[in-house]
């Protein structure tokens, strides 16, 4: 009996001294039983798939065999844009965005007669210089071309739905025939057009009336680059104005609080709509107004109403007690508060808008 547990002690602490040598590289063996039946393909980290350990994106090598850094066009510039990050799964290739494009790939550089991409955004060079070869190709936004709006809108929006996209179906510019490369610049590193200059510009070049209120004497500050169109625009949405806010008075609200109120005597175009007593872009008169008070505030404000009013004068007689003290006074002499008042006093013309 003594014997037998001699031999199984013995045979024991073999097996021991060997398995010491092995134990400290257990991670290693797993690791490799692991890799032998998950392929680094199947493999993924939240829900997306690892992407290849390569610089090209699977999918892109036949576009890259031609469209190298020799190409003329400065295609390769995508690799530094969102667009080209290799190591996010969910990176679209060439042919996403531009179609399978077969008979496009069957022909060579020199054939006169190649065709174009399935879908081809139209970028064109510049007539002017540019500082990079990037800049004079994808420096005028892309409108020379044979494809569709709706085709190449609809590559974009296969990835580009949701936030303030999900309303461009509907939208103005989608009505009226508007593409996104009309605007956006995709092999670029940045697109110009979030840029608040690069952006008024692009916007100027159809809106050509805004552009003149804008170079009006009062206008909101955006040819001095402290506002861009998309401070106040949703340029994908689908309300009338396009605005970033449900209403006008909302979205001038984000940045003029001390007017939205409530007051104790609130203005009634005030409450209703900005846009009843000032311009959105540019006017002649100080403060965006429409019109100079008192002419402006005579639109809603009969001027017989009001006895001691400098503006009744053509019906006043000239030697009217009534007229004493008031001649060239405006409006605004006595209803600072235009916007809203909160004087607590019972008197109508005492109190209202009045500090």
């Amino acid at each position: 009996m003594k014997m037998n547990l001699r031999k199984r002690w013995a045979v024991a602490s073999s097996v021991l001294r060997k398995a010491s040598r092995w134990l400290p590289n257990i991670g290693l063996i797993m690791a490799f039983c692991v890799s032998a039946t998950t392929s680094a393909d199947e493999m993924k980290v939240g829900q997306f798939k690892l992407a290849k350990a390569d610089t090209v994106l699977r999918g892109d090598a036949k576009c890259t065999a031609c469209h190298d850094e020799t190409e003329k066009y400065p295609v390769l510039a995508i690799g530094k844009t969102k667009h080209g990050t290799v190591a996010d799964g969910r990176t679209p290739t060439c042919t996403s965005c531009h179609g399978a494009s077969e008979s496009h790939m069957r022909k060579l550089e020199g054939q006169k007669d190649r065709p174009k991409p399935d879908v081809s955004y139209g970028g064109q060079y510049k007539s002017v210089e540019a500082d990079s070869m990037v800049d004079r190709y994808f420096g005028k936004f892309g409108k020379a071309t044979s494809t569709p709006v709706e085709n190449r809108n609809a590559a974009c929006q296969s990835c580009h739905k949701g936030g303030n996209r999900m309303h461009w179906d509907g939208s103005t510019h989608a009505n009226r025939g508007v593409g996104c490369t009309n605007c956006h610049q995709v092999h670029t590193a940045h697109d110009r057009v979030r840029t608040r200059a690069d952006q008024t510009e692009l916007c100027f070049s159809c809106h050509k009336e805004q552009r003149a209120q804008l170079n009006r004497p009062s206008h909101h500050p955006v040819l001095e680059g402290k506002m861009g169109c998309s401070d106040c625009h949703n340029v994908h949405g689908n309300n009338p104005k396009q605005l970033k806010q449900a209403s006008i008075n909302e979205t001038c609200n984000q940045c003029h609080m001390e007017k939205r109120g409530p007051f104790l005597h609130n203005h009634q175009p005030v409450t209703e709509d900005c846009t009843i007593c000032h311009s959105g872009h540019g006017t002649v008169v100080f403060n965006l107004l429409k019109s100079r008070p008192p002419f402006l505030c005579q639109e809603c404000h009969s001027h017989t109403s009001h006895p001691s009013q400098a503006a009744a004068l053509p019906n006043e007689p000239v030697t009217s007690t009534r007229m004493l003290g008031t001649a060239a006074r405006g409006c605004l002499n006595c209803h600072t508060n235009i916007h809203g008042g909160n004087s607590t006093q019972n008197n109508a013309t005492a109190g209202r808008f009045r500090r």
